[in-house]
Order: C-alpha cells, then sequence, then structure tokens
C-alpha cells in the first residue's frame, strides 16, 4: 500500500507547470519543498525521483521509476563532495580524499541523509519488495536521496542542489564529532614523535574564519623543531587529524 500523501497524489503524475494545485497536492509540494529550501518550479520531476520501480508493478498508469534520475544524482553527489573535500583539505592526497568521499556517499551515509530527512513518508514503493529484498527499504532510500539530488539540479540548478546537499548530507557528517577521521594520525603522530624522541605534538589554532554556523579551523601542529604540519577543517577535532596527517606526510611515517 503506497504512503497516505501518494495515494492523493497518483493523480498529479503527469503534472504540467501551468496546472492548479489542489490543496492535498500543495500538501505535497510544500513537503518537499521544505527539505528542498527552495520554491518547486516542476513538481511532477520529484514525484519521479521518489518512485521507486516496484511500484510500476502495482500501478501500471505510474510509466517511469526513478532508476535514471538515481543514475545523474549519484554523479552529481560525487562531483559537489569531491569539490567539498578538494577546497577544504587542501594538504590531503588523492587517496585520503577518496576514502572519505566513500564514506559520505555510500548507501549507509545516505539512508542516514533520507532518515533525517523523514523521507519515508514521501516515498512510492511496492511493501512486497521489500519482504523479498535484502537490503529493503534503506536501500530504496538511499537510491531516492541520490534521485533526489538529479531532481533539485533539473528543477533548481546547481547552485541549489549544492547548498542541498551540505545541509543534508555534507555538514551533518562534520558536526558528528570527527566522524570521517577513522585513522588516529593524532595518535600516529605521538607515537613516532615519542620514537624519535621529539618533543610532545603542540597543536594551534591559527585562525579561524566565516560565520558560526560555517566555521573553518586552521591549525598547526609542532613537535619541536623537527615537526610540523598544517591542517584546515569544519571542527577543532577535524583540523588537528589533518594537522597530524599532514606532519606524519612530510615525515614519510604515515601508517595508511
Amino acid at each position: 500500500m503506497l504512503p497516505k500523501l501518494f495515494r492523493r497524489f497518483l493523480r498529479f503524475c503527469n503534472f504540467r507547470k501551468t496546472a492548479e494545485l489542489t490543496n492535498e497536492q500543495t500538501e505535497v509540494v510544500e513537503g518537499i519543498r521544505n527539505l528542498v529550501g527552495y520554491p518547486i518550479k516542476n513538481p511532477s520531476i520529484y514525484f519521479k525521483a521518489l518512485t521507486h520501480r516496484s511500484t510500476l508493478e502495482i500501478h501500471p498508469e505510474i510509466s517511469k521509476s526513478n532508476e535514471r534520475l538515481e543514475f545523474l544524482g549519484d554523479s552529481i553527489l560525487g562531483f559537489i563532495v569531491g569539490k567539498y573535500l578538494f577546497e577544504n583539505f587542501p594538504n590531503e592526497n588523492e587517496g585520503y580524499l577518496t576514502k572519505y568521499r566513500s564514506n559520505l556517499v555510500n548507501k549507509i551515509a545516505l539512508y542516514q541523509a533520507a532518515q533525517k530527512m523523514g523521507l519515508k513518508k514521501y516515498l512510492q514503493y511496492n511493501k512486497k519488495y521489500i519482504k523479498d529484498y535484502s537490503d529493503g527499504l534503506k536501500t530504496i532510500l538511499a537510491d531516492s536521496v541520490e534521485a533526489l539530488i538529479a531532481a533539485i539540479y533539473f528543477d533548481a540548478g546547481m547552485n541549489i542542489v549544492e547548498n542541498f546537499v551540505h545541509k543534508w548530507i555534507i555538514r551533518p557528517h562534520f558536526q558528528e564529532e570527527d566522524h570521517f577521521v577513522d585513522s588516529n594520525y593524532k595518535g600516529q603522530l605521538l607515537e613516532y614523535s615519542h620514537s624519535m624522541k621529539y618533543p610532545q605534538p603542540i597543536y594551534e589554532v591559527v585562525k579561524e574564519e566565516g560565520p558560526p554556523h560555517e566555521k573553518y579551523y586552521y591549525i598547526k601542529v609542532t613537535a619541536g623543531s623537527e615537526l610540523s604540519g598544517e591542517g584546515k577543517g569544519k571542527s577543532k577535532k577535524i583540523a588537528e587529524q589533518s594537522a597530524a596527517h599532514d606532519a606524519l606526510n612530510k615525515s614519510k611515517r604515515i601508517d595508511r
């Protein structure tokens, strides 16, 4: 059975931009608009983005699912996250950036984003499919996030979709302690300093940039005059790990 809002919305599949919305249709569009954070011009593309292919088996009047949008959304998401990491981790190499991009765009991360959005109530799918498919609803929700990203791109453009990705996918990960930094570079640097009989590493905030909700920290780490590194991040923890990684990289002692 379809979610309540979409049962009301089925008649809206072939919506035209010039059509006048009913109150029920407006309710659905308003919910999606709140997620996107931008006035919606073409509601039908969002409906398609949230229609899983299993729906077509029970509703033949719906001709297309979200698979093509999911394909494009995957590429757009990868670009936006890659750009963010490239700009905010200037001292990291390609392998490091690739690893952390994967952390942000994998199915677990996208499912978590869908949960935060409350996307399930807007999703259209066949519940029988969930029982027959091992990954079930989590995978469907994760894929729908990618499709939604493509829909926003077509409806509102790259600037708006970039804001959406930052709000729902990138920013939450940087706000949850050091979710990204699963390699303890600070610990590695401390051990290396002790083994070389260097002084204990000292971390110093060099400067802070940006408003409170978008602040960047620049940190320098030194171990006497023998070792130093610099890092930048959206939290002090991330900036410190980045600085430690830079120092280890310079010393050729990084543990990958």
